[in-house]
């Protein structure tokens, strides 16, 4: 079943921050927290947006990251042997640069280090060449147990040790940006599943699977990776409404096939040049603010 949010009006002049804090089953307890640090990010983001989309955007995960409750940066989800491994990308819609990173090692903001490779010819870079890459750049790697929570250590002794069911709901945390002369960003965070593969990388870092933004829209997706990437998600959703189709349609009908034809459950947040914002998931939720 396709829940959703959206179709407000708006101007393509009107500035505007849409964030998700991942889609899954979020306990009941955590759902004040949840909706709590979203409004705290597109809050954020609306802060600076005067900056441009992608200044506003990053700035909206930079938040999410920093907050425990979710699966970025701090508190994120640990792989099978128990260590920090990251992905994130930012796609910037006027000019069509990407950067992203995956299976990074314990950096506390690694929107930013995507950011940073906006402008540079590698749109990604992976695993150990990664951590070097920021380390270069200026940025710091902190010590593993800054990041790793209580929670996300007893998540992984119960996925991990005792065979548990991974949830990835509250995982992945993203944000879309339009500034005032229409300019779109997506920018997208996660720690991935818990007890994930070593190396494993899902569909957050990948352009046009977990996060796109061209000059028809932008797009940061949630849920189970392997399904959006086999889905090419993100890319397909835009190239559907540049052919003329209705963004939330398209966007819930984007989802159904995920669901249909690759198995695969979450969500997804949208903004057009001149609408939005738009939202949908096939999960039982998905913690969001504009």
């Amino acid at each position: 079943m396709i829940t959703g949010e959206g179709r407000l009006s708006a101007n393509m002049d009107s500035p505007l921050v849409l964030v998700h804090g991942g889609a899954g089953s979020v306990p009941s307890d955590s759902l004040p927290r949840h909706r709590i640090g979203c409004r705290l990010a597109a809050e954020a983001g609306a802060a600076v947006i005067g900056d441009g989309a992608v200044e506003a955007a990053c700035a909206a995960v930079r938040i999410m990251e920093d907050d425990e409750v979710y699966n970025a940066g701090t508190g994120c989800a640990l792989n099978l042997i128990g260590a920090v491994s990251l992905d994130a990308a930012v796609m910037c819609g006027a000019t069509i640069d990407a950067g992203g990173v995956c299976a990074l090692g314990p950096f506390k903001h690694p929107v930013s280090i995507a950011q940073a490779l906006l402008h540079e010819s590698p749109v990604l870079i992976a695993g150990a060449a990664a951590d070097d890459w920021a380390l270069a750049h200026g940025f710091e790697q902190v010590p593993e147990d800054d990041l790793i929570t209580p929670k996300s250590a007893a998540a992984w002794q119960r996925v991990v040790k005792e065979g548990g069911a991974s949830n990835w709901a509250g995982g992945t945390v993203g944000a879309v940006a339009r500034d005032a002369q229409g300019r779109l960003c997506a920018a997208t965070s996660t720690g991935g599943t818990i007890g994930k593969l070593p190396g494993r990388v899902g569909d957050t870092p990948l352009v046009g699977a977990g996060t796109y933004a061209d000059e028809v829209c932008a797009i940061s997706a949630t849920g189970e990776g392997e399904a959006f990437v086999l889905a090419v998600f993100a890319a397909r959703l835009s190239d559907a409404i540049r052919a003329g189709g209705e963004p939330q349609e398209e966007l819930e009908k984007a989802l159904a096939r995920i669901e249909r034809d690759f198995g695969g459950l979450g969500g997804a947040i949208m903004l057009t040049r001149d609408g939005g914002p738009f939202m949908a998931w096939t999960t039982d939720g998905m913690s969001h603010a504009w």
